[in-house]
């Protein structure tokens, strides 16, 4: 199995990363910051992109292309810190209506392990659908009809929160094989942009190495900083090659263990972001801390994304009892 991205990927990698550049750059965060982290128009240009309807067949209004690609586009997205509840309406393009082209706003939430309230919802205050994983299938609410209290310092500025103390049942839509295949899918992507930001940082640090000086020199000149910046670089690459073995894996389960693989793609994607995230911190020096400095948005962003669709260390556990049941 070939698992090089191919011209056609290389161009579709590419437009997202265009447009992302263009549309969302660092410099522009503290705007988004200001508008709730929530606009429509950039949601309707993502649909226009096609990030929702990116895996839906011709026939249906989509690309008709796999999770390899989504994966590459998921990566640029996460690159480029892009707002909103990206990956669960591209999950439910084809299963809620409207969701492909940007009308229908779906978030979600994974209660599959059955935790008790209070829970915390992200962009409630925009959702159209709420996609409720449970521990025996899937179900959608109106997220109009629950009892939301505002959270009033969310940890990233850019994924605003509502909490609500509980939440009811709601309209079934599928059984626990659709709530394992979103799980997986979800982890995919959320890996994906767990390796976007990883890249960005390791970028980020590096760029900032050369530029700073310090006894006439720039800082990427001494050693310390030269292995920060190698120990970025290996961790990204790693990162890469869990994340598109995990899209093609889905596209191709019969190639490899689906479960183990995602799975370690979350794992080490995860590590890779936190890391990369800290190391371009601890590059920029007294100025890393500053809320000046992009760099934070990165490390706050990789926060939320460790625990969605199940945190780092429930995935290393999947995969440890995926190695031992095959022993």
């Amino acid at each position: 199995m070939d698992f090089r991205v191919n011209e056609d990927q290389e161009a579709l990698r590419d437009g997202v990363r265009s447009f992302c550049e263009g549309r969302i750059p660092l410099e522009k965060l503290p705007e988004l910051e200001e508008k709730n982290a929530f606009d429509r128009e950039l949601w309707n240009e993502f649909a226009e992109l096609g990030v929702f309807a990116l895996r839906l067949p011709e026939e249906n209004g989509g690309l008709g292309l796999g999770a390899a690609e989504a994966v590459l586009v998921f990566a640029e997205l996460g690159r480029y810190l892009a707002p909103g509840p990206l990956v669960w309406s591209h999950l439910a393009a084809g299963r809620i209506a409207g969701a492909e082209t940007g009308e229908t706003v779906v978030g979600g939430i994974d209660l599959s392990r059955g935790e008790a309230g209070p829970h915390l919802i992200e962009y409630a205050d925009n959702l159209d659908v709420l996609l409720v994983l449970r521990p025996d299938g899937v179900e959608t609410l109106d997220p109009k009809t629950l009892a939301l209290q505002p959270v009033g310092v969310p940890l990233d500025p850019l994924t605003p929160l509502m909490q609500v103390e509980s939440l009811p049942s709601g309209e079934r839509i599928g059984d626990h094989a659709l709530l394992a295949r979103l799980q997986d899918e979800g982890a995919a992507l959320v890996s994906a942009m767990l390796l976007g930001i990883a890249e960005a940082t390791q970028t980020l640090a590096t760029a900032y190495a050369k530029e700073r000086q310090q006894f006439d020199r720039p800082i990427g000149g001494f050693q310390a900083i030269k292995h920060i910046l190698s120990d970025t670089f290996v961790r990204q690459e790693a990162a890469r090659a869990a994340v598109y073995a995990a899209g093609a894996t889905l596209d191709h389960p019969e190639a490899g263990d689906v479960l183990r693989t995602v799975s370690g793609a979350k794992v080490i994607a995860g590590e890779a972001a936190m890391k990369n995230s800290r190391a371009c911190i601890q590059v920029h020096g007294g100025m890393g801390y500053t809320w000046e400095v992009p760099a934070h948005y990165f490390l706050k962003r990789t926060w939320v994304l460790e625990n969605s669709f199940g945190g780092v260390e429930d995935h290393a556990d999947r995969v440890v009892a995926r190695i031992e049941s095959k022993l």
